[in-house]
C-alpha cells in the first residue's frame, strides 16, 4: 500500500462518503486504494469510473461535465460516466467501471465491474468495408467499426510502412529521445488479430474502379468493397530552392521521418529548419532538447500570426528563443550546399541536418480515381459522405461543411474524431459531423491548447498574462467568437468548446 501522500485526491470511496456529498448532475473526485475513481449523481443513480484519462493519463476530476460525460482537461477526450466508454478521441480506450453500493445515507465503491457492455447492431449491415489510410481517422475508424458491431470484413490498405502510430508525439517527447518506441503505437498487433482487422503496411492503392466498387494495389492485389472510406491523410508539400535534393534533407511527417531526422542528427552539431509552423517549432525545441544548435528560418516576421496573431506568435517564439533556438525570420533562402542554408545578402545558416516544414497537401488522388468532388481535398457532406454514397473521408483529406462555410482541419483529434463519425455513417447512424475542432502544441515544456475554427478571424482578445504564462486568447469573426487558445486554463478550453459545440 502507498503512503497517503502518494495516494490520488479526495477520500476514499471504500470507507463510504455520505450521498450529499456527490453533486447532483456532477462528480466527486477520490480513490479506492492507490486508484482514481470519479463518482457521478445522475439522474438514473450513481455511478463509478477510473477517475485517469487513458489517453494520456490526464485528472478527470479536473475535467468538465456535460450530459453525463466527463471531458478530459488535457486533450478533450470524452467518457461515459455511466459505461466508461471512450466517446470521443483521443482516448482510444474505455475507463474501468466500479461497483457502487448504498448503504443508508452513505454510498461506497469497493471493487471494480467486469462486465462488458454489448456492443449494438448496425443499423444498415454492409459485409465488405475498405479503408485506405493507417493513420489517425483510419484507425479510429476501424475500432468505431467493431466497437458499433460490425461483424463483416474490415480492411485497412495503408501506404505507411508502420502500423497506426501515435502521430504527435513525433515531433514532441519521441524527437526529443525522452518517449521510448514502444509508446509510439496505438495499439499491438495482436489487437488488429483479435479484432479481425485486416491491416496491410506498405500498400499503395493503384487504381480504382467505382462502378465496380473494387482496387487494385500496386503489387497487384483486389480489394472489393460495399462501403469504402478514404484517410489518406496528407502529404508535406516540395519548395522550389536549389540544394533540397541533398540526402541529408528531411521531412518529418512519418515515423519513418522521426527515425531518419534522429538517425542523421547522430554526432551532428547543427541543425535547421525551413518554416516556422507548429509541427517545426516542436521539433526544434525536441532537437535543442538532444543539445543541438538549432536554427529555424522562415520568411514571415512573427511566426503562427495568421493563426495565432502577432502577440502569441511572438510569445512562442520568445519561449524558444530562450531555450537557445536561432530564428531567422523575414528571410529569402537562395539554396542549400549540404552544408549551410544561404539566405538573400549572404547570410549563411549553418544545418548539417535541414528539416524542410512547408505545410503539407490533401492527398487526393484516390478520390479523383473514383471521380470524387475534389476542391482542395475530396468535398463531402456533413455525414462525412463524398459525391458518391458508397464512398466516405475522413481526416487531412476531408473538405466539409462547417457553419456556412467548407473547411479542411489538419488536426490529430479532430482526424481520429471524423473517422469514428463515419464508421459510425457507415453502419447506418445518419448524424452529421459537428465537433469543434482541437489541437495542443507542446512548446518548451508547455501546452498551448486551441478550440475552434477560426479561419480569417479580424479580432482578438486576450485575458490574462502571456508572461505569466497562465492566458486565454479568444478569436472572433463580425464579432462572432469563433476560437479560443489557452495556457493554464484547461477548464476554461473545456468550456469554450462546449460554448462553441452550442
Amino acid at each position: 500500500m502507498a503512503h497517503s501522500d502518494e495516494l490520488p485526491p479526495g477520500p476514499d470511496f471504500s470507507l463510504g462518503v455520505p450521498q450529499l456529498q456527490v453533486p447532483a448532475g456532477g462528480v466527486l473526485a477520490g480513490h479506492v486504494g492507490e486508484e482514481a475513481v470519479l463518482l457521478s449523481r445522475l439522474d438514473d443513480g450513481f455511478h463509478a469510473v477510473s477517475g485517469t484519462c487513458t489517453h494520456y493519463g490526464a485528472p478527470l476530476g479536473e475535467g468538465l461535465i456535460v450530459d453525463g460525460e466527463v471531458r478530459c482537461p488535457w486533450h478533450h477526450a470524452c467518457f461515459s460516466l455511466r459505461s466508461g466508454r471512450a466517446r470521443k478521441a483521443p482516448a482510444l480506450s474505455p475507463l474501468a467501471t466500479w461497483k457502487v453500493e448504498l448503504q443508508g445515507d452513505r454510498v461506497f465503491v469497493r471493487s471494480k465491474d467486469d462486465a462488458t457492455p454489448a456492443a449494438p447492431k448496425p443499423r444498415t449491415p454492409r459485409e465488405r468495408i475498405v479503408i485506405v489510410g493507417g493513420g489517425a481517422a483510419g484507425f479510429a475508424a476501424a475500432q468505431r467499426l467493431r466497437q458499433l458491431g460490425h461483424a463483416g470484413s474490415l480492411v485497412m490498405l495503408s501506404a505507411d510502412e508502420s502500423g497506426p502510430y501515435d502521430r504527435p508525439n513525433l515531433s514532441k517527447d519521441y524527437l526529443a529521445g525522452t518517449a521510448p518506441e514502444e509508446w509510439i503505437p496505438l495499439k499491438d498487433e495482436d489487437f488488429y488479430q483479435q479484432h479481425g482487422i485486416e491491416l496491410h503496411t506498405g500498400t499503395e492503392v493503384w487504381e480504382a474502379d467505382a462502378q465496380a466498387r473494387e482496387l487494385r494495389t500496386k503489387d497487384g492485389r483486389r480489394f472489393a468493397y460495399d462501403a469504402l472510406l478514404i484517410a489518406t491523410g496528407a502529404e508535406p508539400r516540395t519548395l522550389p530552392i536549389p540544394g533540397l535534393d541533398h540526402a541529408n534533407v528531411h521531412v518529418l511527417r512519418t515515423l519513418a521521418d522521426a527515425r531518419a531526422i534522429i538517425k542523421a542528427c547522430e554526432d551532428k552539431d547543427a541543425v535547421a529548419f525551413i518554416g516556422a509552423g507548429f509541427i517545426g517549432l516542436e521539433a526544434a525545441g525536441a532537437l535543442r532538447q538532444r543539445g543541438l544548435a538549432v536554427h529555424v528560418v522562415a520568411p514571415e516576421t512573427v511566426p503562427m500570426e495568421r493563426v495565432l496573431g502577432a502577440e502569441l506568435g511572438r510569445f512562442l517564439a520568445g519561449l524558444h528563443a530562450a531555450a537557445g533556438v536561432q530564428f531567422h525570420l523575414g528571410a529569402k533562402i537562395e539554396g542549400y550546399d549540404g552544408q549551410a542554408l544561404t539566405l538573400g545578402g549572404g547570410t549563411r545558416v549553418p544545418a548539417q541536418v535541414l528539416i524542410v516544414g512547408a505545410g503539407v497537401a490533401p492527398r487526393t488522388q484516390l478520390g479523383q480515381m473514383l471521380g470524387l468532388e475534389v476542391q482542395e481535398g475530396i468535398v463531402v457532406n456533413d455525414r462525412l459522405r463524398s459525391s458518391n454514397p458508397d464512398v466516405y473521408a475522413a481526416g487531412d483529406v476531408a473538405r466539409f461543411p462547417w457553419h456556412g462555410e467548407m473547411a479542411r482541419v489538419e488536426h490529430w483529434v479532430h482526424a481520429q474524431r471524423t473517422g469514428q463519425q463515419a464508421a459510425a455513417n457507415i453502419l447506418g447512424a445518419d448524424e452529421a459531423f459537428a465537433d469543434v475542432p482541437f489541437f495542443w502544441t507542446h512548446h518548451q515544456g508547455l501546452d498551448l491548447r486551441y478550440c475552434g475554427y477560426a479561419g480569417k478571424w479580424d479580432e482578438l482578445r486576450i485575458d490574462g498574462d502571456l508572461q505569466a504564462k497562465e492566458f486565454t486568447a479568444r478569436y472572433f469573426r463580425a464579432g462572432k467568437l469563433v476560437a479560443a487558445a489557452s495556457l493554464g486554463r484547461d477548464h476554461e478550453n473545456l468550456e469554450i468548446e462546449e460554448q462553441l459545440r452550442q
